[in-house]
């Protein structure tokens, strides 16, 4: 399925108070385009890929982002990415720039593909990717990855659904 908009999310009703249910199906195989889209950009600290701040990073970022008026109220969306084992990049979508915080522009095409299971396997889920775009004729550029919902909520729902991104 082509799409240049991200499926939309219910945000309001959201049964934990925390993360929204999320629907896999609106999101496997979509394609994306990305035209000059504002994040906000926050960075972790990691060992080994496993990122030792993310809680307290996520929340501190959205609380700027909610205090700022600039989440979009249907949708919902943080890519993240591991440049080094050391630290982590997450970029969160926005409607508008936040003050006081560091803002990026995202271009380009993308093509997703959701995953289930533990975050552990987020390294066997990127080579799934890679081949995955491989077999389509396309070359990865970037991966990405959008974890759905928090650990708590993952246990919840009984489901940890997460998104892989390719930059193509």
């Amino acid at each position: 399925m082509v799409a240049n908009v991200l499926p939309l999310m219910n945000m309001d009703r959201t049964e934990t108070e925390c993360c929204p249910r999320f629907d896999a199906s609106l999101w496997d195989g979509i394609e994306i385009e990305f035209k000059d889209c504002p994040f906000v950009r926050a960075t972790t600290v990691n060992f080994m890929h496993i990122p030792l701040n993310m809680g307290g990073v996520l929340t501190r970022t959205w609380k700027k982002v909610l205090a700022a008026a600039a989440d979009c109220p249907d949708r919902y969306l943080i890519l993240s990415t591991d440049p080094s084992p050391w630290r982590g990049e997450h970029f969160f979508l926005v409607a508008k720039d936040v003050p006081d915080a560091e803002m990026v522009r995202i271009s380009g095409n993308f093509v997703a593909k959701v995953f289930e299971g533990p975050y552990r396997d987020a390294g066997k889920w990127a080579k799934e990717m890679c081949n995955w775009v491989s077999s389509q004729g396309r070359t990865m550029r970037k991966l990405y990855f959008f974890y759905t919902t928090c650990p708590k909520c993952a246990k919840h729902f009984g489901k940890n659904y997460v998104v892989a991104f390719a930059e193509l």
